[in-house]
């Protein structure tokens, strides 16, 4: 055990905590007890990291990103902060680049809260006055109006909240999708915390 722990060179040590966020006496015991193979090393942190995880009485996601976005022009930029309940998902690549990708879209998206609960409730109230009016004089039962309604209200939503909005680059998958499946890849709680959007002469 001794021959192997000398042999777990500080190079080897720096690429796994550069991959896995991991702090390094963590990544030496994981390759020391690995008997030195990166792959098997990352996936034992994964599981150590995992049932730290589980044995919380509550899952809470405090750690992540902030990420910054500028549009080229410089009159857009974005800030949108992503969090996991580890460091070590949050170094994640995959992770980081929904942060960014996030970023991105509000850029082009314009959303105007996080989630359908964000949303003031005198917005809400405003638009389902205006599709009640709008279906007031429709010739149809008032069930009938009301599926509409709710309908209207849905579509409002999946074009000003984040979470229901279709990912720029990719209109198959909502926002919220992406971040349901990183989270189940992960193992852990990822939450799209807030974001801020500001445009040169915009409010």
């Amino acid at each position: 055990m001794e021959t192997m722990a000398k042999e777990i060179s500080a190079k080897l040590v720096q690429e796994l905590r550069a991959k896995t966020g991991a702090g390094m006496m963590d990544c030496k015991k994981a390759l020391e007890e690995a008997g030195g193979d990166p792959t098997r090393a990352e996936e034992i942190l994964r599981v150590r990291y995992a049932s730290k995880a589980e044995t919380r009485a509550e899952r809470t996601a405090a750690e992540g990103v902030i990420e910054v976005y500028v549009h080229f022009n410089g009159k857009v930029a974005t800030m949108v902060e992503l969090n996991s309940e580890t460091d070590f998902v949050a170094r994640n690549e995959e992770f980081r680049q929904l942060a960014k990708d996030i970023a991105v879209h509000v850029a082009w998206a314009r959303p105007l809260a996080v989630s359908v609960a964000d949303l003031p409730p005198e917005v809400v109230a405003r638009e389902r006055r205006i599709y009640e009016q709008q279906v007031a004089e429709e010739k149809k039962p008032d069930a009938v109006k009301e599926k509409i309604v709710q309908g209207r209200l849905q579509k409002f939503y999946e074009e000003t909240v984040l979470l229901e909005q279709k990912f720029a680059k990719d209109d198959q998958v909502t926002v919220g999708e992406l971040v349901t499946r990183l989270a189940a890849k992960t193992g852990e709680k990822v939450v799209v915390r807030r974001f801020a959007r500001f445009e040169l002469g915009g409010g």
